[in-house]
């Protein structure tokens, strides 16, 4: 069965940086992709960045590239999600999930998601 457990939520000052863990358990790490969502309170799941499985082509969405790096360490079976340059609007509850079959930032195209974490931002 796999398992993703984040860590690393918080609450950080806008202009700060912050990153974010996911443990994954349960998988053949290297045939999994793997994505972080977030969720801010009354708005929809976006999709923030993405890693392939095997040749870790990433993949961000607009409003954080430039911010936001993601990778992995395989011997960890650990996915990260630094973030730099935070801003209030990043305020969310943050997701990792993997997909076996898909790659991309939508939701649907991942099976397997984690707790969350929450990060706020204060300005």
């Amino acid at each position: 069965q796999v398992r993703l457990v984040e860590s690393g939520g918080g609450l950080v000052q806008a202009g700060g940086s912050l990153r974010l863990s996911c443990v994954a358990s349960g998988l053949t790490f290297r045939s999994y992709a793997m994505a972080w969502f977030r969720q801010a309170p009354g708005k929809e799941r976006e999709g923030v960045a993405c890693v392939s499985s095997s040749d870790d082509l990433t993949l961000y969405a607009d409003s954080v590239k430039g911010r936001f790096t993601i990778s992995k360490d395989s011997r960890q079976k650990t996915y990260y999600l630094q973030r730099n340059d935070l801003r209030p609007e990043d305020t969310a509850i943050y997701y990792c999930a993997t997909s076996r079959w898909a790659w991309g930032l939508k939701p649907l195209e991942y099976d397997t998601w984690g707790q969350g974490t929450q990060v706020t931002v204060s300005s």
